[in-house]
C-alpha cells in the first residue's frame, strides 16, 4: 500500500464539491482525539529547542534581560512602602529624592530590561519560524505524488501557514515569558512572607478556588482551542478547492450550493472561535474577582492592624500593591497555558509533516542517468495504489529508442499509471522498469527526470512572463534558444503578437491565454528541455480543432528522434504511433498498429469504429451506420471523451 505521513484519505479528489463531499463534521471527528494537544509536549520542545542553537549568545542575553526585568518590576512596591514608613510617615522629606533616584533607576531597568528582552526573543523567533517554513517548502516539494493524492491542499497550506503562526508568540515570547512569570512570582511570594506572615497567608487563602476555577477553565478550552485548528483547516481546503474548481462550478451553477455549504463551514468555524473567545474573555474577570476579595481580606486585617500600631502603613500599601503584583504572573501563565496549547499542536502538527517519509527516494547508492538513447522496458510490472487492488498487472512491454507507443484503454485501464511509472512519481511493487538497462530505481531522480518531458491534459503555467515559463525547465537557456523552441512547436508567431511579446506577463495559470496557446506554451517548455522520452497525457483533449491543427504539426516535430509515450482520445494523435498498447483493467490486451488493430477486429477496432461512426454521422448530419468516416473526417474526429484513459 503506497501511504505515508499523516494524511488520513484522498486529498485532491471529488471536484469542487470536496468540502461538501466531506462536511465539518468528519473533518472535526477524523482526528480530534488524538491532536486535543497538551500544555507540554516534551518531544515538540525538544525538537524546537533544537532550532535554538545558532542563536545561543541571543537566548542567553534574552534570559539575562528577563532576569533584569522580574527583579526590578518586583522591587517597586518594596520601595513605596518604604519610603512611606521612613520618610513620608514622619515627616522627614530628607531621604525622599535619594529613594525617588532610586525608584527611577529601578524603573529604568525594568524598562531597559524589558525591550532587550522583547527584540532579542522577537529575532530569534522570527528566524526559527524562517527555518521552520523554508523546511517545510523544500521538504513538501520532496514528496512524493501519493502525498498529494491523500491530502488535500487546503489542510497542507493550514500546516505551512496557520501551525506555524501558532508557534510564533510562543516562540516570540512564551518561553521566556514563562520564565519571567515563573521568577516574578517567586520574588512576589518572597516579598509577601518577608514581610508579613499572617497577611500572606490571607492572601493565599483565596487560591484554592481560583485552582478549581483553572482546572474546570482549561478542560473546557482544550477542546475548544482544538475545534478552532480544525476548523480552520476545513475552512482553508473548502476555500481552495472552491477557488481551483471555479470553472466547473460555474459551469454548473453550483454557486448558490456550493456558498450555502461553505456558509455551514464558516459559521462552524465563527462559532468554535466565539466559544473559545467567550472561555478565554472569563479569565480576566475571574482574576480580578480574586484580586478584589484578596485586596479586602488583606485591607480589613490589615488596617485593623495598621490602627493598633501593629503594621505600618507602608507596610500595608505594598502589600496591597503586590497582590495584584501576585495574581498577575498566574494569569498571565493561565493564558501562557491556552497559548501553548495551540503551540504544542502546531508544532505536532508541523513535524508531522517535516517526518513524513520521501516515499520515492533516492537510494544511497544511487548512480547519475548517463546520456540515454531512450530504450525503455516493462518487464513483468505490478502496481497498485492500495493493498489488494492492482492496478497494473504483469506488464511486460519493450520500447525502442524513438519509437512512439500510444496508451488505449477505458477510464482506470493504468494508462496514466504507466507513464508515471516511467518518471518514477511511483515505484512499481513487482518487476523492474529499466531506460537503456538501467533499473529506474538504481538512478537519480534529477537525472531521469533531466532527460523526459511530459507535457499533461491541462497545462500549469506559473505567474510570469511566457519567457521564464518556457525556460522554466531549463534556467541556462538563452533568449534564442527560447525562441526557437517556440518557433519549432508553432508557438512564436502568436508569442509575438501578445503585448509585451516574450515578456508578456501571464495571469495565474495562464488564464490570460486561450487553451491551445497554453499548451502550445508547454510544448515549448518541454522542447527546450530537449527530453530523450517525451510523455503526453491527453496533450490535445481541451483543445479546438484549430488549435489542434498547430499542435499536431507541433507533435510531429517534438516526437521526432524521442521515445515517446501518448495518452490520447483523438485519432490525429495516435493512429501513426509505431504501437498501440490498448489496457483493460491493469492488463495489455491488444497490441500493434493502428492498422493491424483494426484488421484484428478486437477491443480497439470496436472502440474506433462505434467512435467514428457516431462522429461521422454527426458531422455529415445523418445517423450513424457503423462506418467509419474518411478523408477530413477522420483526420479531425476523435475517441469519445468517456473512452479516453486517466
Amino acid at each position: 500500500m503506497h501511504s505515508a505521513g499523516w494524511g488520513h484519505g484522498p486529498g485532491g479528489g471529488g471536484g469542487p464539491g470536496g468540502i461538501m463531499r466531506t462536511g465539518l463534521a468528519s473533518a472535526l471527528d477524523s482526528n480530534l482525539d488524538e491532536e486535543l494537544g497538551k500544555a507540554y509536549d516534551h518531544a515538540v520542545v525538544t525538537r524546537l529547542i533544537g532550532y535554538l542553537g545558532p542563536y545561543k549568545k541571543r537566548m542567553l542575553l534574552a534570559l539575562l534581560c528577563t532576569l533584569v526585568y522580574s527583579i526590578t518590576n518586583s522591587a517597586g512596591p518594596r520601595l513605596i512602602g518604604l519610603s512611606i514608613d521612613h520618610f513620608i510617615s514622619r515627616g522627614d522629606p530628607s531621604g525622599l529624592d535619594g529613594i525617588v533616584a532610586v525608584f527611577v533607576a529601578n524603573s529604568l531597568l525594568a524598562v531597559f530590561g524589558q525591550y532587550g528582552q522583547s527584540t532579542t526573543l522577537s529575532y530569534v523567533g522570527q528566524a526559527v519560524l524562517h527555518t521552520l517554513r523554508t523546511q517545510m517548502f523544500d521538504h513538501i516539494q520532496q514528496l512524493s505524488l501519493g502525498f498529494f493524492d491523500r491530502n488535500e491542499v487546503g489542510k497542507l497550506m493550514s500546516r505551512v501557514q496557520n501551525d506555524v503562526l501558532a508557534l510564533q508568540e510562543l516562540l516570540t515570547s512564551g518561553f521566556l515569558n514563562v520564565f519571567q512569570d515563573i521568577i516574578s512570582l517567586v520574588l512576589v511570594v518572597y516579598f509577601l512572607f518577608s514581610m508579613n506572615l499572617r497577611l500572606s497567608l490571607i492572601t493565599l487563602s483565596v487560591v484554592p478556588f481560583l485552582i478549581v476555577f483553572l482546572w474546570l477553565w482549561q478542560h473546557m478550552t482544550r477542546n475548544a482551542f482544538m475545534r478552532v485548528r480544525h476548523a480552520i483547516s476545513v475552512v482553508n481546503a473548502g476555500l481552495q478547492e472552491n477557488i481551483s474548481g471555479v470553472r466547473v462550478i460555474q459551469s454548473l451553477s453550483r454557486e448558490k450550493k456550493n456558498s450555502e455549504i461553505f456558509d455551514n463551514v464558516n459559521e462552524a468555524h465563527l462559532n468554535a472561535n466565539l466559544r473559545a473567545g467567550r472561555l478565554s474573555a472569563a479569565v480576566q474577570p475571574a482574576f480580578e474577582l480574586m484580586v478584589a476579595v484578596a485586596t479586602a481580606l488583606v485591607v480589613t486585617y490589615g488596617g485593623y492592624q495598621a490602627l493598633t500600631g501593629n503594621l505600618a502603613v507602608g507596610e500595608l500599601v505594598a502589600f496591597t500593591l503586590y497582590i495584584q503584583r501576585f495574581f498577575e504572573p498566574i494569569r498571565e501563565l493561565t493564558m501562557q497555558y491556552t497559548q501553548f496549547q495551540r503551540a504544542m499542536v502546531g508544532g505536532v502538527r508541523i513535524f508531522e509533516v517535516l517526518d513524513t517519509a520521501i516515499e520515492v527516494a533516492d537510494k544511497p547508492n544511487a548512480v547519475e542517468l548517463p546520456p540515454i538513447k531512450g530504450n525503455v522496458k516493462f518487464e513483468h510490472v505490478s502496481f497498485n495504489y492500495v493493498d489488494g487492488i492492482d492496478v497494473l498487472k504483469d506488464i511486460s512491454i519493450d520500447v525502442r529508442a524513438g519509437d512512439t507507443v500510444a496508451f488505449v484503454g477505458q477510464t482506470g485501464a493504468g494508462k496514466s499509471t504507466m507513464i508515471s511509472l516511467i518518471n518514477r512519481f511511483y515505484d512499481v511493487d513487482q518487476g523492474a522498469i529499466t531506460i537503456d538497462g538501467y533499473d529506474v530505481r538504481d538512478v537519480t531522480q534529477k537525472s531521469l527526470r533531466s532527460q523526459t518531458g511530459m507535457v499533461l491534459q491541462d497545462p500549469f503555467l506559473f505567474t510570469g512572463a511566457v519567457r521564464d515559463n518556457i525556460r522554466y525547465g531549463r534556467l541556462d537557456a538563452t533568449d534564442e534558444e527560447v525562441v526557437e523552441a517556440a518557433k519549432t512547436v508553432g508557438a512564436h508567431e502568436f508569442i509575438v503578437r501578445l503585448d509585451l511579446g516574450y515578456d508578456t506577463l501571464l495571469q495565474e495559470r495562464g488564464g490570460n491565454l486561450s487553451v491551445g496557446q497554453r499548451q502550445l506554451i508547454s510544448f515549448a517548455r518541454a522542447v527546450l528541455a530537449d527530453p530523450k522520452i517525451l510523455i503526453l497525457d491527453e496533450a490535445t483533449a481541451n483543445v479546438d480543432t484549430q488549435a489542434e491543427v498547430l499542435i499536431q504539426q507541433a507533435l510531429k516535430r517534438m516526437l521526432e528522434g524521442r521515445t515517446s509515450f501518448i495518452i490520447a482520445h483523438r485519432l490525429s494523435t495516435i493512429r501513426d504511433a509505431d504501437r498501440i498498447i490498448v489496457l483493460e483493467y491493469g492488463k495489455i490486451v491488444e497490441q500493434g498498429t493502428h492498422q493491424e488493430l483494426l484488421d484484428a477486429g478486437g477491443i480497439y477496432s470496436k472502440l474506433y469504429t462505434s467512435s467514428y461512426a457516431v462522429v461521422g454521422a454527426l458531422e455529415n448530419g445523418h445517423s450513424p451506420n457503423g462506418t467509419p468516416p474518411t478523408g477530413a473526417n477522420a483526420s479531425s474526429s476523435h475517441l469519445t471523451r468517456g473512452n479516453g484513459a486517466q
